[in-house]
């Protein structure tokens, strides 16, 4: 594997019965770029990052990272060797602060991750680390907030902090703008560009948002019914007619 493939499919298949999610996929990621993931609803996009996390085992194929094979790693092994992984649905402890919140994230991968509730002037170093954190999602003038009384767009930054409290070197982002409103997309969207860009991370993006999408990739992959349709730049994906005809429409003719 090339040195700067951190990422690579081969024909990696799932299969639910006679559905079949994802149809071989053969794909690799650039370390840090920023490659987003599109296709209309059904192509199979979710079921590829949960393939790739290791929520789930494909049918067939397999999944390496900087080289090695985790095909078969469940998500809590994948997380420790570096992959990130959200969710459509914001995953937080509603209950728990925002500085709590990020610091449980932050222990969860470290030595004292069964240690998890215990008062948190006892984990000082997971404190630190959860207000490097905080600062670079924004979140300072919020940390002690519950986070369930935080509006979507910010439970949606606690969710990036969340993520890289254990500064993991790829994030998967499946949705992140999913229920925000449309003014709060650009912020969003500038934060994740710059923790790429500045952290070296690799961020791989499944999106709805086209003009997100267009935006930001360096990179993007189209699926359709499972199998990747195309693989380009945004410049190169909007003019491809084929990608036009199965789910771009007529927006970028």
């Amino acid at each position: 594997m090339a040195n700067d493939i951190i990422l690579e499919t081969r024909n990696l298949r799932r299969e639910f019965g006679a559905l079949v999610a994802v149809a071989d996929v053969s794909m690799k990621v650039r370390a840090r770029s920023l490659h987003s993931i599109i296709g209309p609803n059904g192509a199979g996009k979710t079921t590829f990052f949960n393939l790739l996390s290791g929520n789930i085992e494909p049918t067939n194929g397999q999944v390496f990272y900087k080289g090695q094979d985790i095909t078969r790693l469940p998500l809590h092994r994948t997380a420790h060797l570096g992959i990130g992984r959200s969710f459509q649905i914001t995953n937080i402890f509603p209950s728990l602060t925002v500085l709590e919140n990020i610091r449980l994230a932050s222990q969860a991968l470290g030595k004292d991750n069964f240690r998890l509730f215990r008062s948190h002037r006892y984990f000082k170093q997971y404190e630190e680390r959860a207000w490097e954190v905080i600062h670079q999602v924004g979140l300072q003038a919020r940390a002690l907030m519950p986070a369930r009384a935080l509006p979507h767009g910010d439970q949606r930054k606690l969710e990036l902090g969340m993520i890289l409290a254990p500064d993991p070197e790829l994030l998967l982002l499946d949705e992140p703008t999913a229920g925000m409103a449309s003014e709060q997309v650009p912020e969003l969207m500038a934060l994740i560009q710059q923790i790429q860009t500045a952290g070296d991370k690799t961020v791989m993006l499944v999106e709805h948002n086209m003009n997100v999408v267009m935006n930001v990739s360096d990179t993007i992959t189209v699926m359709h019914y499972g199998q990747v349709l195309a693989e380009g730049t945004p410049a190169e994906i909007s003019a491809n007619e084929t990608v036009q005809q199965a789910y771009l429409g007529a927006l970028y003719q």
